[in-house]
């Protein structure tokens, strides 16, 4: 059935078209005849199958040959309406090019640019008409939806096919690591093929810090006997230039035990938005170079570089600063844990590392440095935090934010079910260089029940930490 015709004047814009005035060079109408379906009338042809008006009735279709006679009302200033209320058809407008209804004459201007109009709608047609059901089911169905795909999933197509465009790392040199208890340090040092000291070294554990209090007392209790002095770096700003409190700064009170050991700064933020984050991240790591020399680092002097939640056992600090022989960079591999010590991600977290100190040589970096590893040093809990206001912070504040891809990953109860089930915040694959290890890992972490060989100062106060032990997977609001 035909909506609708609309006739323009020039000159003078809509105007209503007069019973008895004959549809004649109408420019693009769409006709309806009834078995065909919709077709277009080119420039010149007389409208015979449109729509008349009829008081009574409403809208009805005129058989074909039917000359029109009233077809479309417009009401200057006012917009488009019917001719008579109560009309029940819908009424479409298409403002395709400019007429002037006359009689039987059009403006020459006003017709090129009608045929022109046609010309281009009756390719369009035409090329539609061409398609062949495959090719329409190819650009309208399958092309839609891969876009649509890429759009949503496209980081977890380039992670899964990452082993075709990525060779794995050099292989680190793997150091066995050798401790019990009731083994002296001498007996210790000799399994390792080094020597014991006289004295031990000194060690400065140095760190930047943001919003991890919990993680933070942990890690300088199981410290806290072996360090000689703590180095700690605050900025205001987070990595990608959101504005912070000083958080350790407020729960300074906190940390009375080490304050005799204790070398703390400030650095303030750029807030260069638009910036990579990795740039504000190297730009504080190098004034915690400054602050290191501050608090008095010496050449031959052992330095922590790692993450506050990259926390290296007590007993691998005490054997580095006892022994000679160790190399003069040595990454400890860490346990990877993920949102508590439920959740072993797997053994393979590198970038921590302790450095025999060289006066202009040394610079505290987080991405490798040396060849060799040393197994089983520690504990690396990432995204370990009691609320969930600290995992949306988190989420919005480190260097990796473009992982947020969509507003819903910030959902707190979306949070709060990632983080039960040992799924991935950022609903992200594997970062591997196999297809079996990634294949291997994908899907969620399996819960582990062992509390066996923590920090000592989780599982002495676990009544105050129970969300990072087994079982407790539920988080504060925050």
């Amino acid at each position: 059935m035909v909506i609708a015709i609309v006739a323009v004047v020039a000159d003078l814009g809509f105007r209503p078209i007069e019973a008895g005035t004959k549809a004649t060079m109408v420019i693009a109408i769409v006709a309806v005849v009834a078995d065909l379906g919709f077709c277009l009338i080119e420039a010149g042809t007389k409208a015979t199958v449109v729509i008349a008006v009829v008081a009574d009735l409403g809208f009805r279709p005129i058989e074909a040959g039917t000359k029109a006679t009233v077809v479309i009302v417009v009401v200057a200033n006012l917009g488009f309406r019917p001719i008579e209320a109560g009309t029940k058809a819908t009424v479409v407008f298409i403002d395709l090019a400019l007429m002037k209804v006359d009689d039987y004459s059009t403006s020459k201007r006003n017709e090129e640019i009608g045929c022109k109009v046609v010309s281009r709608m009756s390719r369009i047609r035409s090329m539609i008409r061409g398609l062949d059901l495959k090719t329409f089911i190819v650009l309208f169905v399958i092309l839609p939806a891969a876009i649509a795909g890429i759009y949503l999933h496209g980081q977890k197509v380039t992670y899964f096919l990452r082993p075709l465009w990525q060779s794995p790392p050099k292989p680190f040199i793997h150091m066995p690591h050798y401790y019990h208890a009731n083994v002296s340090m001498e007996s210790l040092c000799s399994l390792h093929g080094w020597k014991l000291r006289e004295y031990p070294r000194r060690v400065y554990d140095a760190v930047l810090f943001s919003n991890e209090i919990d993680m933070l007392t942990i890690r300088w209790k199981e410290l806290y006997p072996y360090i000689t002095q703590f180095v700690l770096l605050e900025s205001n700003s987070t990595f990608t230039s959101i504005p912070k409190k000083l958080n350790f700064a407020i729960n300074r009170d906190k940390f009375e035990f080490i304050e005799p050991r204790l070398t703390y700064g400030t650095i303030g933020g750029r807030f260069k938005k638009g910036e990579n984050p990795f740039v504000e991240e190297a730009y504080q790591r190098v004034g915690l170079d400054h602050l290191l020399r501050v608090a008095g680092i010496e050449d031959d002097d052992l330095l922590i570089m790692s993450d506050v939640d990259e926390i290296p056992s007590a007993h691998t600090i005490d054997l580095l600063r006892w022994c000679d022989g160790p190399p003069p960079i040595v990454h400890l591999n860490l346990n990877n844990y993920l949102y508590s010590f439920e959740f072993n991600l797997d053994h393979k977290s590198w970038r921590a590392s302790v450095h025999q100190y060289q006066k202009g040589t040394t610079r505290y970096v987080h991405y490798r440095q040396s060849d060799y590893l040393l197994a089983d040093s520690g504990w690396h809990c990432s995204f370990c935090f009691r609320k969930i206001s600290d995992f949306v912070f988190k989420m919005k504040a480190y260097s990796h934010t473009d992982r947020v891809r969509f507003s819903h990953y910030l959902d707190p109860k979306r949070i709060q079910k990632v983080i039960c089930n040992g799924a991935d915040l950022y609903d992200m694959l594997p970062e591997e260089y196999t297809f079996r290890e990634l294949i291997g890992k994908m899907g969620p972490i399996p819960h582990s029940y062992s509390a066996v060989h923590l920090p000592s100062y989780l599982l002495e106060n676990a009544d105050k930490y129970r969300y990072l032990l087994p079982g407790n997977c539920v988080r504060e609001d925050g």
